[in-house]
C-alpha cells in the first residue's frame, strides 16, 4: 500500500521558519522524483519545489526561491522542504508528490497546513 504521509505543518509568525516531512512507502522511492505543492484557499494548486531520483536537480517556484530548500534521503524514504522566511501568503496546505519516470505512477499525500500569521 502506498502512502505518503507529510508532518511538521503550524501556525508560524512571519519571518519564521519550518521544516516540512514527508514519510514514503509501498513503492521504490528512488525511481520516483518528489515535488512539493500548496494549495491556498480559492487558489489552484501550485508547484514549490521538485527534485530528481538522485537529488541532483532541484526546481523552485519563483516565489520560494531563496528561502526554501527541498531536500530528499533516498535511505529512509523521505523528502523535506525547509522553509525560512515565510510570509503570509506562504499560508497553503502542503502536499508532498511522487511521480515515476514514465509518469504513469503518480502519488499524493494527504496534505499539512502552513499557516503564517501575526
Amino acid at each position: 500500500q502506498v502512502q505518503l504521509v507529510e508532518s511538521g505543518g503550524a501556525l508560524v509568525q512571519p519571518g519564521g521558519s519550518l521544516r516540512l516531512s514527508c514519510a514514503t512507502s509501498g513503492f521504490t522511492f528512488g525511481d520516483y522524483a518528489m515535488t512539493w505543492y500548496r494549495q491556498a484557499p480559492g487558489k489552484e494548486r501550485e508547484l514549490v519545489a521538485s527534485i530528481s531520483r538522485f537529488g541532483g536537480g532541484t526546481n523552485y517556484a519563483d516565489s520560494v526561491k531563496g528561502r526554501f530548500t527541498i531536500s530528499r534521503d533516498n535511505a529512509k524514504n523521505t523528502v523535506s522542504l525547509q522553509m525560512n522566511s515565510l510570509k503570509p501568503e506562504d499560508t497553503a496546505v502542503y502536499y508532498c508528490n511522487a511521480r515515476d519516470y514514465t509518469d504513469k505512477n503518480v502519488y499524493w499525500g494527504q496534505g499539512t497546513q502552513v499557516t503564517v500569521s501575526s
